[in-house]
């Protein structure tokens, strides 16, 4: 009886090891903690804020200055409810007191200055595949922003969804983390739609469809699904969708909001264009280029109860 009760001990405590190992939130390697200071580039650093549409979630809501970064911002999920957190330069509420490689830790690996994972409603599995340097540059366009004060409410999540260790699983499910490599086989124009489509853009956080686990299905990326917000549907944005668009059609789109069927932006994607209209030029043809390259993928089959849709979104 008492080696049964060892035994199982022991498995116990090995489960409980290994859990906690595979769980363990990954902080940035010494090697990017002790290279070179970087000289921050402000104008990049705007255009890092713009192409991650930070405002979009971290602008106090109804607030008509997108520069004002208090938070508050509800995000309905099958999971429950997510408030954006304040990322304005407040020392006590904002991120005033970070440092640069806590941000990056925070954007590029999901962790936070405490070491606990973010849930994944913060798209880093996307940003993770930004460059440092950018990551860099924003942190320092942030911090010459106004500070503003407040701190935002819990996020609404039930157990076991709210133990924030079990996104250490997650993650290994469904985040590579790999840092973006250009495809020599492309011009180097469709390389940076790539990037910023798939890495700050975080595009197919929104335009694909999710398993039970809440992770992208990889098969069906980009090719639309539920509003992950909750009601309605985000259209495809292959060219099983869109394949009659021209990347001047993209470009305009991500500019005005406006489809070639003179249709608008609704919903959420309204305020994606406020921040890829304020790209340059370059970078809009760029990801235009790159999303009129995309092939086409069939999506998930659409309900047949009719709900509003965005378009464009």
């Amino acid at each position: 009886m008492i080696r049964r009760i060892l035994l199982g001990a022991v498995i116990v405590a090995a489960g409980l090891a290994i859990y906690w190992w595979l769980t363990e939130p990954m902080l940035l390697s010494r090697d990017f903690v002790t290279r070179p200071a970087h000289t921050s580039n402000l104008a990049n650093g705007l255009i890092v804020f713009n192409a991650g549409g930070c405002s979009s979630c971290h602008a106090v809501p109804d607030q008509p200055d997108r520069l004002k970064l208090g938070g508050g911002l509800a995000l309905p999920s099958p999971f429950g409810t997510f408030y954006v957190p304040n990322i304005s330069p407040d020392a006590s509420d904002g991120i005033g007191r970070w440092t640069e490689t806590e941000f990056v830790t925070a954007v590029t690996k999901g962790v936070s200055p405490q070491g606990t994972h973010y849930f994944p409603a913060f798209p880093y599995t996307s940003y993770s595949h930004a460059k440092p340097d950018d990551i860099r540059d924003l942190f320092a366009y942030l911090k010459t922003l106004t500070p503003v004060s407040g701190k935002v409410r819990d996020h609404d999540v039930s157990f076991p969804f709210n133990i924030r260790r079990n996104v250490g699983i997650w993650k290994l499910l469904f985040m590579d983390g790999k840092p973006f490599t250009p495809d020599v086989a492309h011009s180097a124009q469709w390389n940076r739609g790539a990037y910023l489509v798939n890495g700050l853009g975080h595009c197919a956080e929104c335009h694909s469809p999710r398993n039970f686990l809440g992770g992208i299905v990889a098969a069906q990326r980009l090719a639309g699904g539920p509003n992950p917000e909750g009601e309605g549907w985000v259209p495809n944005i292959t060219q099983k969708n869109l394949g009659d668009w021209t990347p001047k059609d993209f470009a305009f789109f991500l500019q005005t909001g406006q489809t070639p069927d003179d249709d608008n932006a609704s919903g959420s994607m309204k305020r994606v264009i406020k921040n890829t209209s304020q790209l340059p030029e370059e970078d809009r043809i760029a990801m235009a280029e790159y999303l009129k390259s995309l092939p086409p993928v069939e999506g998930p089959p659409r309900p047949k109860t009719p709900e509003k849709s965005e378009p464009g979104n």
